[in-house]
């Protein structure tokens, strides 16, 4: 599958998010909890590599300096090809350019990064829902409408296998 560098949610956040996908299931749209091993965690990705060595990435990103905690704001809907959509994210400025320098540093790893987390690529999101049809974008609207507007805290980061759903922290925020 892929190896994700991800920003992790407080608390609060993360039950935000997984309630969201809870209620998304409810009406019949897969989300997160129902794919694959049904262990994600709600988060937002830095970058995304399709093929890598754990080991040279991880020290990579861990070589990183620490940005620090930091607010998302969520305002809206955005629906990608194949079914994904996912709530908008307003992110700080320096946000951006952590996700440059991570991107970076996990395609300096000798890991290939999935094209649309390429310096310069990257729409920041987190997902809520998978394989969504045509006939169910209302019922996503409307369940992500009913949220927002949402904030969360970025507290922690972990490298995260989509596989699997094995996760290794990441001492600090990149």
């Amino acid at each position: 599958m892929a190896l994700a560098v991800c920003a992790l949610f407080d608390r609060r956040g993360e039950r935000a998010i997984r309630e969201l996908w809870g209620r998304l299931e409810a009406a019949g749209v897969p989300t997160l909890l129902s794919l694959t091993h049904g262990r994600h965690r709600a988060h937002l990705s830095y970058a995304v590599a399709l093929a890598w060595d754990l080991g040279r990435v991880t020290d990579a990103v861990t070589a990183l300096p620490t940005g620090g905690p930091f607010t998302i704001a969520f305002h809206g809907t955005l629906l990608f090809p194949r079914g994904r959509a996912a709530l908008a994210a307003s992110i700080p400025a320096d946000v951006a350019a952590r996700q440059e320098r991570v991107a970076r540093a996990v395609a300096g790893a000798g890991a290939l990064v999935h094209h649309h987390y390429e310096p310069g690529q990257w729409v920041p999101h987190v997902s809520v829902a998978t394989r969504v049809k045509r006939a169910q974008l209302p019922v996503v609207a409307r369940l992500v409408h009913d949220v927002l507007p949402l904030s969360v805290e970025v507290t922690g980061a972990a490298l995260i296998d989509s596989g699997t759903g094995e996760a290794w922290p990441i001492p600090g925020i990149p």
